[in-house]
């Protein structure tokens, strides 16, 4: 099998391009910090599909804070972008299946909780949108006969290869470097999955994508909702460390909760999550320890003055 996966450096990327080449298939790597590869670039698209089996479609301008800085560029990436893997998918002799990385963005504040993959798409900032208007490609394309899946991510962590102000890795970084902590909104909500959950659920869709089995929307989603509030006191006391915490008001771009239903996974899949906070914040602040330094920073487009969860 040979699959392409775009944005196969970001957290997720990177993660599940190990997986796979641990599992023994041939990976294409796409993504803009490697050779400035770009998925708005058709000419580099087709080559970089050509022979492929599935595509992993994670390139994405992936903060929410970032979309508001520049909605145009969100807008081309997210939803441009993805017409652009869909249609060299359609045009590709194998007809390659294409597995969308969505987001809890799609739902804005939802009305009930835990949400199920039916609820309403209400997207309240420029990233949700795109992703939303990024399914709708995804479905039309589906309709026209192209193999496709789409996943709903939750609020990932785990590793140091990570924007360093989400909310997990900056507030745990701030903790074990004993700075104060920032946070947007104290009583904001959301479901936390560790990054090897993630990967894990994303290789089971890719198997039943290439059986050829028709996969729903899924949520990747503990069904877990931690506040920020408790994320950071969770943070300092898995650092042992004297920080203080200074909350700031929240934005109006900011979800104020989402705790995803993870019973359609675990239906489907045969998935649920099994690396729970606490063990997840250890495990990154065992990385965090042994790197010695802060985590590097990612200058795409500009990162946002305080920790939030998008």
């Amino acid at each position: 099998m040979r699959l392409l996966i775009t944005g196969s450096l970001g957290l997720v990327g990177a993660s599940m391009l190990d997986r796979l080449r641990q599992a023994g298939i041939d990976v294409v790597e796409f993504d803009i910090r490697k050779d400035g590869h770009d998925i708005r670039d058709r000419k580099a698209v087709r080559r970089a599909i050509a022979g492929c089996d599935g595509v992993v479609h994670l390139a994405a301008i992936s903060r929410v804070a970032w979309g508001e800085t520049d909605p145009a560029l969100c807008d081309d990436i997210n939803i441009t972008g993805t017409a652009v893997i869909l249609d060299a998918a359609a045009m590709e002799p194998k007809r390659p299946w294409v597995l969308f990385a969505s987001s809890r963005e799609i739902y804005g504040d939802p009305a009930a909780f835990p949400v199920r993959e039916d609820a309403a798409m209400a997207p309240l900032n420029t990233y949700g949108r795109s992703k939303a208007e990024g399914e709708k490609l995804v479905l039309a394309a589906a309709a026209d006969g192209l193999r496709t899946a789409i996943v709903r991510l939750s609020n990932v962590y785990g590793t140091a290869n990570d924007h360093p102000d989400r909310a997990v890795p900056s507030l745990l970084g701030r903790a074990v470097r004993g700075e104060k902590l920032r946070i947007s909104g104290e009583n904001h909500f959301f479901d936390f999955v560790h990054v090897d959950d993630c990967v894990r659920g994303l290789m089971m869709v890719i198997e039943r994508l290439q059986g050829g089995i028709e996969t729903p929307p899924l949520h990747l989603a503990t069904g877990i909702r931690t506040t920020l509030g408790e994320l950071a006191r969770a943070a300092i006391a898995t650092a042992q460390s004297a920080s203080e915490l200074k909350v700031l008001p929240s934005r109006s771009f900011d979800v104020a909760g989402f705790q995803g239903d993870p019973a359609r996974a675990a239906e489907v899949l045969g998935w649920h999550a099994e690396i729970g906070l606490d063990e997840g914040l250890r495990r990154l602040r065992d990385i965090m320890v042994a790197r010695g330094r802060p985590l590097d920073p990612v200058e795409m487009p500009r990162e946002a003055a305080e920790t939030t969860a998008g």
